[in-house]
C-alpha cells in the first residue's frame, strides 16, 4: 500500500497549533506570578494613600503651625522650675501650639522635656511644634545659669571688677564688703579661724580663700551666694592629706594659702615648688622673705623694678620689712600652688638655695641663687631687663 505523506501545510498548522498552546501556557503563568504582585502593590498604594491621608490629618490638627500667615510676635515667658506639662498647656493658652498634650508627649518622646530652658522667649503662630521645641531648649530665652571663670592669682579686687564686667554683680561694692569683713561666712570652719585671730590685719579676710575653677550659677545669684561656691570649692581642694601634711610641718592652713598665694605670684607652674622651698629655707633661717608681690598687694603697682619708695611702704604686708608670712593671702592659689606649699622642691631645700629673681619678664622664667652674692650678681644682669620691660608696658 502506498504511504500517504504529510504535506508541508500540515506541519505548519500543527506548529502553529504547538506555538499557541505553548504561547497561553507561559502567559498563564506569567500572569499566576505578576497578579499577588499586582495586588500586593495596588493594596500598599491603598495603604499608603491611607497612612498619607492621616498623617496629612495628623499633621494638619496638631503638628502644623497654628497659622503660617500670622507673624504676629508673642512675648512667652518660662519660669524657673516649670514642668513641661505647665509650658506645654501655657503654649496651647498662648495659641502657639494646636494641642498641648501632642506637644508634651513630641518633647518628652525626644528627649526635650530636661532641656527647656527657663527665660524670655518670642514665638509666634508660624512656627511648627519642632521649631518652638528647638527653640526653647537652645537658650534663645533668658537662661538661668551662666558660667564665671575665676583665674589663679586674682585677687579679691579682681573678682569684683570681672563679675561686674560679665553682669554677674551690678557693682563690686557688696562683693567687696563682704570679703573684707568676712563676719558673713563665719560658718565655714577655715574662715572661722581667720576671724579669730588676724582678721583686722587683712586688707580682706577672704582673700586667697575664693578658689579658682569654673563655676556654674544662677543668673540670679547674689554676691553672697557666689562668694558661698567659691569658698565650697577651697574645702574640697584642701583635702585631709594637706591638712595632715600641714601639722606635720607646723603650719596652719591659714599659713599654707597664705605661702601659696605668695608662690602663685612669684613663678610660673614649673617652678612652684623651688618657689617654695626657697621660702620655707628663709623662715627655717629667721630671714625676710622679701617678696615683690607682697609689695604689690598693697601699693597696686605692677613696675617689675620696685623702687625704694615701694620697698619702703608702711605695711604688715611689707616682707623686705617684716620677717614671717604676711597677714594673709596676696591672692588665690591655684591647687598646684598649695600643693607647691605643702611640697617644697627636696633638692633646693637640702642644698639651701634662698635667693630668686626673674631671668626673663616675658617668659616668667627665673634665675636661683644659694648666696647673696650669686643673687646681687644675677640682679645687676637682669634688672635692666625689668626697667625696659616696664617702659614698654607703660608701668
Amino acid at each position: 500500500m502506498k504511504k500517504k505523506h504529510r504535506s508541508h501545510r500540515d506541519y505548519t498548522h500543527e506548529s502553529l497549533h504547538e506555538e499557541r498552546r505553548y504561547g497561553i501556557y507561559w502567559y498563564s503563568w506569567l500572569w499566576h506570578l505578576i497578579r499577588p504582585i499586582c495586588i500586593a502593590l495596588s493594596v500598599m498604594l491603598v495603604v499608603a494613600g491611607v497612612c498619607m491621608g492621616a498623617w496629612n490629618a495628623l499633621y494638619r490638627n496638631f503638628f502644623a503651625p497654628v497659622d503660617e500667615k500670622d507673624t504676629t510676635q508673642i512675648a512667652f515667658t518660662i519660669e524657673s522650675g516649670s514642668s513641661l506639662s505647665k509650658v506645654a498647656n501655657n503654649l496651647e493658652k498662648s495659641g502657639l501650639v494646636r494641642n498641648s498634650t501632642v506637644f508634651k508627649y513630641y518633647a518628652d518622646f525626644l528627649g526635650y522635656g530636661q532641656k527647656i530652658q527657663a527665660g524670655d522667649y518670642v514665638l509666634d503662630k508660624t512656627m511648627s511644634i519642632s521649631a518652638i521645641a528647638d527653640l526653647l531648649t537652645t537658650g534663645d530665652g533668658n537662661p538661668i545659669t551662666r558660667n564665671i571663670t575665676i583665674i589663679p592669682g586674682w585677687t579679691i579686687q579682681d573678682m569684683a571688677e570681672y563679675l561686674v564686667s560679665i553682669g554677674a554683680l551690678q557693682s563690686t561694692q557688696e562683693f567687696l564688703s563682704l570679703c573684707k569683713a568676712g563676719t558673713d561666712f563665719g560658718d565655714y570652719y577655715y574662715i572661722s579661724d581667720v576671724l579669730s585671730t588676724n582678721a583686722s590685719r587683712r586688707i580682706y579676710v577672704l582673700e586667697g580663700y575664693l578658689a579658682p575653677d569654673t563655676y556654674e550659677v544662677y543668673t540670679s545669684a547674689t554676691a553672697t551666694d557666689i562668694i558661698k561656691k567659691l569658698l565650697s570649692q577651697t574645702e574640697k581642694v584642701f583635702s585631709e592629706e594637706y591638712h595632715t601634711r600641714a601639722e606635720e610641718m607646723g603650719m596652719t592652713m591659714d599659713q599654707v594659702i597664705t605661702l601659696a598665694s605668695m608662690v602663685e605670684k612669684e613663678a610660673k607652674a614649673n617652678d612652684f615648688a623651688k618657689v617654695s622651698a626657697i621660702f620655707h629655707n628663709r623662715l627655717q633661717q629667721n630671714m625676710t622673705l622679701g617678696s615683690d608681690v607682697t609689695i604689690k598687694y598693697v601699693s597696686g603697682t605692677k613696675r617689675m623694678a620696685l623702687t625704694s619708695s615701694d620697698l619702703g611702704v608702711d605695711s604688715p604686708y611689707n616682707t623686705y620689712q617684716h620677717k614671717g608670712l604676711p597677714p594673709g593671702p596676696v591672692c588665690s592659689p591655684s591647687a598646684a600652688a598649695i600643693h607647691a606649699a605643702l611640697y617644697p622642691d627636696e633638692t633646693f631645700i637640702a642644698e639651701k638655695y634662698l635667693y630668686f629673681c626673674s631671668k626673663d619678664p616675658n617668659t616668667g622664667e627665673l634665675y636661683f641663687s644659694r648666696t647673696l652674692e650669686e643673687h646681687e650678681r644675677a640682679v645687676d644682669i637682669y634688672a635692666p631687663l625689668w626697667e625696659a620691660y616696664d617702659q614698654s608696658q607703660g608701668n
